[in-house]
C-alpha cells in the first residue's frame, strides 16, 4: 500500500525547494531556516532630515535633549515676556515710548493687538476690568493658554492625564473672525464702541 502511493497513479511527494535557490543548494533537497532566540535588533536612531544644516541641527536638539527641555524653554518664554511688561510699564507709556505700535503711531487706528500688553500689565496686577478694557479677546484666551500649556507640559513631564484641550480649524477661524470684527468695531469713533479704543 505505501508502495502503491510512492509510485502509484498517486504522486510523489516531492520537497519544495527554497525560494532564491543558491549556486550551493541541490535540486530536491529541503533547505530548513533554524529558528533562533535572538532579540529584534532596536530600530535604527531618527533621521535628522532637513534641507540645511539650521534644520538638522534643531531636529538633533528636539530628537536629543530630555523631555522637560522643551516645557522650560516655553516657561522662560513665558517668564521673560511678563518681567519685559513689569519692567516697561506700558499703562505710562507716551505715544513714541517702547513698546509702540507703529500703526497706531504713524495713522492713529488701533491694531488688532493693541492694548495687549496693557492687558497683559493689568492682569499681572488684578486689575480684570481695566485688562478687559485694553484688549477683551485676549483676556479671554490668557485662561485657554495657560490651560494649553499646563495640560502638555505636565503631560510631557510628569505623566498627569489631564483633557488637552485641541482647537480645530473651525474653532480658530470663528475665533480669528470674531477678532476681527471686534478689530474694526473698537476703532469706531462713536459710543459705546470709543470705550474700547486705547
Amino acid at each position: 500500500m505505501a508502495g502503491a502511493r510512492r509510485g502509484g497513479g498517486a504522486r510523489a511527494w516531492r520537497p519544495r525547494r527554497a525560494l532564491g535557490g543558491g549556486a550551493d543548494e541541490q535540486p530536491g533537497r529541503c533547505t530548513v531556516t533554524p529558528m533562533t532566540t535572538e532579540t529584534v535588533p532596536a530600530p535604527p536612531p531618527p533621521h535628522y532630515g532637513g534641507s540645511d544644516r539650521v534644520s538638522r541641527t534643531l531636529n538633533r536638539l528636539w530628537y536629543g535633549s530630555p523631555v522637560w527641555v522643551a516645557p522650560a524653554a516655553m516657561l522662560a518664554c513665558m517668564g521673560s515676556a511678563l518681567a519685559y511688561t513689569e519692567l516697561a510699564h506700558p499703562t505710562q507709556a507716551g505715544a513714541g515710548d517702547a513698546p509702540s505700535c507703529l500703526l497706531k503711531y504713524t495713522t492713529g487706528f488701533i491694531c488688532p493687538g493693541c492694548g495687549g500688553t496693557r492687558a497683559a500689565w493689568y492682569l499681572m496686577h488684578g486689575d480684570l476690568p481695566a485688562a478687559a478694557r485694553h484688549h477683551a479677546l485676549f483676556v479671554f484666551a490668557v485662561p485657554f493658554l495657560l490651560y494649553m500649556y499646563v495640560a502638555w507640559a505636565g503631560r510631557r513631564v510628569f505623566g498627569w492625564k489631564l483633557p488637552q484641550l485641541t482647537l480645530g480649524p473651525k474653532v480658530l477661524g470663528v475665533f480669528l473672525a470674531v477678532w476681527g470684527v471686534w478689530s474694526v468695531l473698537r476703532n469706531l469713533p462713536w459710543a459705546p464702541f470709543t470705550w474700547f479704543y486705547v
